[in-house]
């Protein structure tokens, strides 16, 4: 048995009440054993049979559950800094993809590295990630676009998973987007998605969820159905990509085909978001990268008030979101999203965990979940996104084991 004591503010993040119901704990302790926890509560009234246990210090510090990054596309090949440029200087995305920019840029680059530079690039990634207090972490591929790259982008994620402390999950996306060899041949990638690669993947077990790019100028709302159905019946959640730049329908598809959550969203109509509070589809706010392509970011007030559960994540990718920093995306949330502190942060745990369906091993401090929880130099929520200075992590726990 170990414990943290000494915790001046705990928030638990319990999935109960209001987006904003962190349940927090003032003058805290946890007590865990193994890879997970055995009791939360009160310093002051501490089972006494536990007084003799290794005892770990938060110094009065806060507490939180471990964050988990619900949307990320960890490997990949290559960057796209020039991109950046051109976005300041105003040029539209038509503009870069014209120069040669865009997503099939980074498929090309990816394709042409092996899976151990993969590998050794997201390793790289996840050694930061973590100082940050990240302690999940879902993955997409989606720069592969041919049945052999994309097992190899998630062949990287699964052995990341073997390898690492870290909870990291899968979400295979062959759908982010034509392929320059299929061009004008949309259907026949579509067949290629659906009859091969989702048999693969699913077969392999190298993916949890088949994820979409639900735009007219991706996958139309027919194309998306027939992909995710597909997925579905071989065992794989659905996810989207919905509702980012035009207002297609993307929420009501998510909720009529049960997905985990919907990701984006800046679109969203008011019947795609009835439709998704009604059949519990998790909202994935991501103003990261909003903030690097200038566009309108998502008011996640109105999916608050609309009944829908609103999760941050960071959209980690190298052309629209090419930075990790989760507390930096919960911050924009706060000034942007009109979101509370208490708030992002419960959508940066509890919320994320069951935007990718693990809620009931990670993303709250609670009796029998996983030991995964962050020491913050700050004495609550509001302070922290307040007076934002980064992560400020002192320590990290993961499965009961401290990793920094």
């Amino acid at each position: 048995m170990q414990i943290l004591k000494n915790i001046g503010y705990l928030a638990t993040c319990k999935d109960e009440g209001e987006q904003g119901d962190i349940h927090y704990i003032k003058d805290a302790a946890i007590i865990w054993e193994g890879e997970s926890i055995k009791w939360v509560g009160k310093q002051s009234v501490l089972p006494v049979k536990y007084s003799g246990e290794k005892v770990h210090d938060a110094q009065g510090r806060m507490v939180i559950p471990g964050l988990v990054d619900c949307h990320t596309h960890l490997a990949f090949g290559g960057w796209r800094p020039n991109e950046f440029e051109m976005r300041v200087r105003g040029e539209s995305y038509l503009d870069i993809a014209k120069a040669g920019g865009g997503i099939l840029s980074t498929v090309n680059a990816t394709r042409e590295a092996t899976e151990e530079d993969l590998y050794n690039k997201a390793s790289g990634f996840l050694e930061e990630i973590v100082k940050q207090g990240v302690t999940t972490v879902e993955c997409k591929s989606g720069y592969g676009l041919s049945l052999s790259d994309e097992l190899k982008i998630l062949q990287v994620y699964q052995r990341l998973n073997e390898e690492r402390s870290l909870h990291i999950i899968s979400t295979f996306l062959g759908a982010h987007t034509i392929p320059p060899e299929y061009k004008g041949e949309r259907e026949s990638y579509i067949d290629l998605i659906i009859e091969e690669m989702i048999p693969a993947v699913a077969e392999k077990r190298l993916a949890d969820f088949c994820d979409v790019f639900t735009e007219e100028s991706a996958f139309n709302i027919e194309e998306s159905r027939k992909i995710l159905l597909a997925a579905k019946a071989a065992g794989l959640t659905p996810k989207l990509h919905a509702d980012q730049l035009t207002s297609c329908g993307g929420a009501e598809l998510a909720a009529e085909v049960e997905a985990a959550s919907a990701d984006h969203l800046e679109k969203i109509s008011e019947q795609g978001i009835t439709a998704m509070a009604k059949s519990g589809v998790v909202g994935v706010t991501l103003p990261l990268a909003t903030l690097y392509t200038q566009e309108e970011p998502l008011n996640c007030r109105r999916l608050v008030e609309g009944g829908v559960e609103v999760a941050v994540a960071t959209d980690f990718n190298p052309g629209s979101a090419p930075t990790y920093d989760l507390p930096l995306a919960m911050m924009l949330s706060c000034n942007q999203g009109r979101l509370t502190p208490a708030e992002v942060l419960k959508g940066a745990t509890i919320y994320a965990a069951k935007a990718i369906k693990r809620d009931y091993k990670v993303g709250s401090i609670e009796e029998g979940k996983s030991a995964d929880f962050a020491i913050i130099d700050a004495p609550d929520p509001n302070f922290w996104m307040y007076h934002y200075r980064g992560a400020n992590c002192v320590a990290s726990y993961v499965r009961g084991q401290k990793i920094t």
